[in-house]
């Protein structure tokens, strides 16, 4: 053995001036350690996080209007194209100097926008289930939820068909 050990009561002094040295919140340390390791992993994987509503805002103006500068118009011919080419460009300058200052000043509201329109989706799609459910059967009738036999056209009315034996 190449390694000689210290005496035994020179380490027993040393452990006794040192103070060791602990994280008061580890818990919390590791918990943001895994969860920016996992963020990193997630955009590796699916790419970076949509921003907010306002910033997509942004970015779908910005696209919109790319697409438009760059659209050449057949129907206009070649006398008429540069002319029209420099309005829509005009034109998509005006509505972006529109919206920009609307979205600088009030980001929230497009979030809360975008929710709310979350919500009327919802409602929506539940009142159209609904109603495809009452158009496409009737096996939802609660009078057969309860056990009770409907008429269904056998006899004159809507009633119940009462045994008389």
């Amino acid at each position: 053995m190449s390694e000689e050990l210290p005496p035994p009561e020179t380490g027993a002094r040393e452990a006794a001036d040192e103070v060791p040295v602990t994280d008061a919140d580890a818990w919390a340390t590791a918990c943001a350690e895994d969860l920016e390791a996992e963020q990193d992993r997630r955009r590796a994987r699916y790419g970076p996080p949509p921003g907010s509503a306002a910033e997509e805002l942004r970015k779908l103006v910005d696209a919109v209007a790319d697409k438009l500068s760059d659209l050449q118009s057949p129907l206009l011919g070649a006398v008429a194209g540069p002319a029209a080419q420099q309005m829509v460009r005009q034109v998509v300058q005006q509505a972006k100097a529109a919206v920009e200052p609307v979205i600088e000043r009030n980001p929230d509201v497009f979030d809360h926008l975008a929710a709310a329109g979350g919500e009327l989706l919802a409602a929506y799609r539940s009142a159209v289930q609904a109603q495809e459910r009452r158009w496409t059967g009737r096996a939802d009738d609660p009078a057969e939820d309860l056990g009770e036999p409907r008429d269904r056209g056998e006899g004159t009315g809507p009633g119940q068909h009462i045994d008389l034996d």
